[in-house]
């Protein structure tokens, strides 16, 4: 017996892993600029540096995550071309968070059976989102781990490398008193909280191919909204020497919810108040608190309830960078704006993910 006949009498099937990274090499290709060196298939992806010689002091930013639980949606649907597009967001919209341009990334992909197209579609999916953030998908990794997971289990995961000049670096030591806070729109629930999601469905008794009425769709459609991409416009806004310089910090919404994912870009000793009026939550929100039975405002640390990042602004501009973001395809409005100084802070949420920054707690009604 072979060498491969004996793997593939174990449950892995090197044939299969081949054979799906034909299927997905055109769309990696594709997000291959002249920064990349060599081609699919390599054990390590390489990316020409050369540039950052043209910078004073450039600073390399990283960032990793997966799509949690919204894959088993994917999964239970059969519908795989719209989780890369999830990963690339959780990954490469963390990276803009600080200011800099992603440069780079690497996908993994664990499953029970490597099925060629299931893999293709995840990666293709990968592929297409990384080309729209100007981010070069430069290698990866399958695998097969039988017995472990089931054949049509799977995991995604993936990290990505940016670059940023020093003195442009975004963050909260840039905020001031008096800064404006914009919120910029979600597509919805992008990829996190879906634990819940999942339990009030299963609470109701609800498959996803059972109709939303509220939502015009199926649950498992409307769940499976791909999360919105921000790098490519936010690169593009802070490439701008007036606006660019008036971005004084920005945050991703993502694990946490609202309040405490702004408060990580805020100075200590500084405070927010978010009005909810100034906003409604789209209605999938709505139609998933309703079948809970429980209020929008108990799932604000859970979902971004429509708003997918924050931009801290220098108030002066904050009319022109919301326009600009409009342009670039990101519906923003006002929020909120920055206060420093002593206050009462009794419901204001702080310290959020072991960082000493800011509070913030969110007022008011939602609008209709």
């Amino acid at each position: 017996m072979s060498a491969n006949s004996s793997y593939a009498a174990a449950g892995v099937d090197t044939a299969a892993g081949d054979l799906a990274v034909e299927l997905m090499k055109a769309s990696v290709a594709a997000t291959h600029g002249p920064n990349v060196l060599g081609g699919v298939g390599g054990f390590a992806g390489l990316f020409d540096l050369s540039f950052v010689k043209e910078y004073d002091r450039p600073l390399l930013a990283t960032s990793t995550d997966g799509v949690g639980t919204k894959i088993a949606i994917a999964q239970a649907l059969d519908k795989h071309d719209t989780i890369g597009q999830d990963l690339v967001g959780m990954v490469v919209d963390d990276i803009v968070v600080v200011g800099a341009k992603p440069l780079f990334m690497t996908d993994y992909i664990a499953c029970g059976k490597v099925v060629p197209d299931r893999i293709a579609s995840i990666v293709t999916g990968i592929a297409k989102a990384c080309a729209e953030t100007g981010t070069a998908l430069v290698g990866g990794e399958t695998a097969e781990h039988p017995g472990l997971m089931g054949v049509d289990d799977y995991d995604v995961a993936g990290a990505a490398v940016g670059v940023v000049e020093a003195g442009r670096l975004l963050g909260a030591e840039r905020v001031q008193h008096g800064d404006v806070v914009l919120a910029i729109e979600s597509s919805g629930l992008h990829s996190n909280g879906f634990s819940l999601v999942r339990h009030i469905l299963a609470g109701a008794g609800l498959t996803y191919t059972d109709a939303a009425a509220d939502l015009g769709t199926t649950w498992g459609e409307a769940l499976l909204e791909p999360t919105r991409l921000y790098s490519g416009p936010l690169v593009s806004l802070l490439a701008d020497e007036r606006l660019g310089s008036a971005v004084h910090s920005l945050s991703h919404v993502t694990g946490g919810g609202i309040a405490a994912n702004l408060a990580r870009v805020l100075p200590l000793g500084s405070w927010v108040e978010v009005d909810r009026s100034s906003w409604s939550p789209a209605p999938v929100f709505r139609s998933l608190s309703a079948l809970a039975g429980s209020t929008l405002e108990s799932s604000e640390g859970t979902w971004n309830l429509g708003i997918g990042f924050f931009a801290v602004v220098a108030a002066d501009a904050s009319a022109d960078v919301v326009s600009a973001l409009a342009a670039l395809g990101l519906p923003a409005w006002q929020v909120g704006e920055v206060a420093v100084g002593s206050r009462d802070l009794t419901g204001f949420e702080q310290g959020a993910k072991g960082v000493d920054g800011g509070a913030v707690r969110l007022v008011g009604s939602y609008a209709s």
